[in-house]
């Protein structure tokens, strides 16, 4: 093994000691708080209490970093605190729980940024003995923060610097041993891109810029080993629900994702006129059928996988005509880096995934601000004559600008917010970002509930954090026509992302349950032994809600900032007349989203909501 760094002795001795955790079943009881610039590492008690407010992951994380002081401090400075969270149902039976939330402040948006993912990395890191991991300070040099049960350590990460994420993966197994799970960065992390992602196994934390931050403590990569499991409280009964679970995950609810995919979503939205093209100048694209997962599964070699302790297998990779292996494929890179950037060759397509997964950055973000990037070179407001819609040869470089850092790749790495407001010319009008968060795949002329999702979110624009478009989708709401009875169906949907992202569960499970609060406190009483009911879950959820609006308003949020662009404000869709959003339409649900949050009108929060 490489000798680990000079000051990685520094460990405190009462940590190295052999401990014995006494909590709530499901829980450890504590977090371990990681001092990169001196090496030093601590044990944080968490108190049952506390564990029930805010449950783990994202609940846990945002609570976590209030504490610490995160919300007023640069994201990218010593003082950034990022954490690991775990949650009570990682290391269960039940399926999709081995998630795991990266939480920071992020440099992107300058507003909370909570990033999940799945993999052996959750299982591997709760095992360790700690509920969640919190990095603050920055490593004097770079390295790889390894953790092994109670031992904690800084290596040298040098040979490693520069590597793209899966070479640096495979590095670090070779060094350390396959039984050690390892979440890199990529070069992007390292030249400290605003939108650049967290990896392991071929899946990110992304959005927001979580690596980033972890670049900005040079550290390359953290690998995690451990032995503590915790206890459930009914473990035959949670055995026997995890199997009725399992079998319920292999339903038509899924169906659609185990037979190809989230992408399956791109023909679809193209037919409703809701796949935002050419940076939202249209909604429909006409070479969808081109890069569509139909037509893409019939061309090329295709194979499916799982995320660890998944019953639904919803991985789709597709090979690369070239022979450079295969690229994992969903809705959303898919969307980003083809019809965002008006690109139909799908083997352009799938190259510009295979890149951004090496270096490490986020698709949405990454294809967004380029699409940004097209259209202020067409209006000749910035001098790139060679960045064209459709031209696949300028995404790949584009993309690799980002990392090469070329005066171009300068503005991009700064997302589409930043780069409007150093082109100017009132560009900032078609960024197409809200706080900074590049939009996702929707477009919000068409699906307006998912418009208020993105309007309002503490994230930015997120599908993820707002599940608003299923309302669209639905029969309760005119989507081109939202009024304010979609705003209790909004909270609806957003409520349910903040209990799944803190528990965990994949959001993919949202179909699968006939009443999600009453059977998520059934799966968290069968774990933890709480006589927790759907009402007081109901309650936790909104309280998360409300606590990631309070880490907003410390980092200097205001309500300015909860809108949309100018864009989808002020032009209809091309293909539909209908599709128009006004600004005193969103303006009156805001208002009435805020009311019934509990919130001031404008969106402040009066009180610390942890101490209700």
């Amino acid at each position: 093994m490489t000798p680990a760094l000079p000051h990685a002795g520094l460990i405190e001795a009462s940590y190295r000691k052999k401990f014995v955790t006494h909590s709530v079943p499901g829980y450890h009881g504590c977090y371990l708080r990681v001092d990169l610039s001196t090496g030093s590492s601590a044990r944080i008690a968490l108190d049952e209490s506390r564990l029930r407010r805010v449950l783990g992951g994202s609940g846990l994380g945002v609570d976590i970093l209030l504490n610490e002081g995160a919300a007023e401090a640069d994201p990218l400075s010593e003082n950034a605190a990022l954490a690991f969270v775990f949650s009570p149902l990682v290391g269960s039976p039940l399926t999709t729980s081995a998630k795991f939330a990266v939480v920071s402040k992020s440099p992107l948006t300058q507003r909370i940024n909570d990033s999940l993912a799945s993999s052996g990395f959750a299982i591997a890191g709760k095992k360790t003995g700690h509920d969640a991991i919190v990095l603050v300070g920055k490593a004097p040099r770079p390295s790889v923060l390894v953790i092994d049960d109670e031992n904690v350590s800084l290596e040298p990460a040098d040979e490693l610097w520069g590597l793209a994420n899966r070479a640096a993966q495979d590095r670090l197994r070779e060094r350390l041993g396959a039984d050690y799970q390892v979440a890199t960065i990529g070069p992007a992390g390292e030249r400290l891109v605003r939108f650049a992602t967290i990896s392991h196994d071929g899946r990110h934390a992304g959005r927001g810029g979580s690596g980033a931050v972890l670049g900005a403590k040079n550290i390359k990569a953290i690998a995690v080993r451990g032995s503590r499991r915790t206890e459930w409280a009914h473990p035959q009964e949670l055995v026997a629900l995890a199997k009725r679970l399992s079998e319920k995950s292999f339903g038509p609810a899924t169906a659609k994702y185990r037979e190809l995919g989230t992408a399956t979503n791109l023909l679809a939205f193209n037919r409703l006129n809701v796949l935002p093209t050419r940076n939202f100048q249209q909604g429909s694209f006409a070479g969808a059928e081109a890069i569509s997962p139909e037509q893409l599964s019939v061309a090329r070699e295709r194979t499916r996988s799982s995320c660890a302790a998944c019953t639904i297998g919803c991985e789709h990779l597709y090979g690369l005509k070239n022979g450079d292996g295969s690229v994992r494929l969903e809705y959303e890179n898919l969307f980003a880096l083809g019809p965002m950037c008006g690109i139909s060759d799908p083997e352009t397509v799938l190259a510009a995934c295979k890149l951004c997964d090496e270096l490490g950055l986020d698709t949405i973000s990454a294809g967004g601000t380029i699409a940004f990037a097209m259209e202020c070179a067409e209006r000749g407001y910035i001098d790139a004559p060679w960045l064209r819609f459709g031209d696949g040869t300028a995404l790949i470089r584009a993309l690799e600008s980002i990392v090469s850092g070329d005066e171009l790749g300068r503005l991009l790495a700064e997302g589409s917010r930043s780069m409007a407001l150093e082109v100017g010319h009132n560009s900032i009008a078609f960024a197409p970002q809200v706080k900074g968060l590049e939009i996702p795949g929707y477009d919000p002329r068409g699906l307006q509930t998912m418009a208020l999702g993105f309007a309002v979110g503490t994230r930015g624009a997120d599908h993820n954090r707002s599940g608003a478009y299923e309302v669209d989708f639905s029969e309760a709401v005119d989507r081109r026509n939202v009024n304010t009875e979609a705003v209790p169906l909004a909270i609806e949907t957003e409520d349910k992302a903040a209990l799944m992202d803190s528990l965990i569960l994949c959001k993919f499970l949202r179909g699968v349950f006939s009443d999600f609060f009453a059977e998520a406190a059934e799966m968290l009483r069968l774990v933890t032994g709480w006589d927790v009911t759907a009402a007081e879950l109901r309650a936790t959820a909104a309280r998360i809600v409300t606590t990631k609006k309070q880490f907003n308003i410390r980092a200097g949020w205001t309500p300015a900032e909860d809108t949309l662009p100018e864009r989808i404000l002020h032009e209809a869709l091309p293909e539909d007349a209908r599709a128009q959003l006004s600004p005193t339409r969103l303006a009156t649900l805001i208002e009435a989203y805020n009311r019934a949050r509990g919130w001031t009108p404008a969106g402040y929060v009066m009180e610390d909501i942890r101490s209700l």
